[in-house]
């Protein structure tokens, strides 16, 4: 606890990036690495997050509840509850894998359940985990083993008969049954296997709720649910998008504002760098700014703030080049401040690689800094896996800023 003397203040320094220096101290106790938080929902900065635990245990991950394809809807539209499948995603990407994690953990979470059974037989395989008779479960030594089979009992109990098994993940399942035994609450079962795992990062919802990503599109379509968006279960959008908002109807979706919870408040404003990383452009990122005082948390936090776009295809920023995919982060979190702030209160900094053709639809660097936001560039891709970022590329810049 810092003295009763302590006091804050305000320091502008020079870094170099990358800070090799920092990145070895970093290496040699990640436990003590620096708290990065990332605005992200879906699986593209999986790969950041396994060569992120090699330089911190302290990064933060706020991931988006409001998924509505795959097999993560099964269980959303089911017990009306947030999607759970993007932060069993993230916590498996940060989970300890090597011998002294608990990899037995590891592989359950990551295991789903055929495509190709019939009912009966899927239910069979989920019992023999619940009695801890399946060779994932029965490899899982105790007390974790009886905590496990605990939960995917509990949610045996609560599987309507005809709900479908098929491709099910049983990350998914245990998590939703911790959902249930602890009042609707998501926090603490993610705590708990995040305790199981070794996970090396803290992942939470942004919010708690059962809500709906709704997009109005340019040319007035209106669509409901975040699957609809994405390009991956439908096709691809016609039409650039023009806003998008949270409803918690999709029968009547009218826009709502919900508030942040004060304790992810206090994640953002305690972070000592802020993240909006790539991935899908409105579902993934936008999606996480929208509850009000995001904004207003991020504002009040003196930390470098980055935004790093995505490179190659996302079928989400149809009609936009890089300019103006800033303004459109900009947009939301000033919407989502609530009141006046300047610019650089919520974004200090865009990070590209120096392959200007990577961005679609062209990169203004003067555009973006007129707006008061730094342009840096740097080698991000492997030419050997062009388009992807490079994670460790990435990380190392990242890293050095803190």
């Amino acid at each position: 606890m810092p003295s009763e003397s302590a006091h804050k203040i305000h320091i502008c320094r020079t870094v170099t990036l990358p800070d090799q220096v920092k990145l070895t101290r970093y290496l040699k106790v990640p436990e003590f690495g620096p708290r990065i938080l990332f605005f992200s929902g879906g699986t593209a900065l999986n790969p950041l997050s396994r060569s992120l635990v090699r330089y911190t245990h302290n990064s933060i991950h706020l991931v988006t509840p409001f998924d509505s394809g795959g097999s993560s809807a099964k269980l959303r539209n089911t017990f009306k509850m947030p999607a759970v499948g993007d932060m069993r995603s993230r916590l498996m990407a940060l989970a300890d894998q090597s011998v002294k994690g608990n990899p037995e953990i590891y592989n359950l979470f990551a295991y789903r359940l055929p495509k190709d059974e019939d009912r009966e037989k899927l239910k069979s395989i989920l019992m023999r985990m619940a009695d801890g008779h399946h060779p994932l479960v029965r490899s899982i030594h105790d007390p974790m083993r009886k905590i496990v089979c605990s939960y995917i009992t509990a949610f045996a109990g609560k599987m309507p008969e005809d709900f479908d098994l098929r491709g099910a993940s049983m990350g998914n399942l245990i998590l939703a049954a911790g959902y249930f035994s602890h009042n609707r609450h998501i926090d603490p079962v993610i705590f708990l296997f995040s305790k199981l795992a070794e996970v090396r990062g803290l992942v939470r919802p942004i919010m708690n709720k059962y809500l709906h990503l709704v997009s109005r599109l340019e040319n007035g379509e209106i669509l409901l649910g975040q699957h609809e968006l994405t390009g991956k279960e439908t096709p691809a959008i016609e039409s650039p998008v023009q806003e998008i908002y949270l409803s918690s109807s999709l029968k009547k979706p009218a826009p709502i504002y919900p508030r942040l919870k004060e304790k992810v408040r206090r994640l953002i404003q305690d972070a000592e760098l802020i993240c909006y990383p790539m991935g899908s452009f409105y579902s993934s990122l936008m999606a996480n700014l929208l509850p009000r005082d995001a904004g207003s948390a991020i504002a009040r936090n003196e930390c470098p703030k980055i935004y790093i776009p995505n490179t190659g295809h996302d079928p989400e920023e149809k009609g936009t080049n890089l300019r103006q995919r800033v303004e459109i982060l900009l947009y939301y979190l000033h919407q989502s401040a609530g009141k006046k702030h300047q610019n650089s209160q919520l974004l200090n900094f865009v990070l590209l690689d120096k392959d200007h053709e990577l961005y679609k639809g062209g990169v203004d660097v003067s555009g973006i800094e007129r707006l008061g936001v730094k342009v840096i560039e740097a080698p991000l891709v492997d030419p050997e896996n062009r388009p992807f970022l490079n994670a460790d590329f990435l990380l190392e810049r990242l890293l050095s800023m803190v």
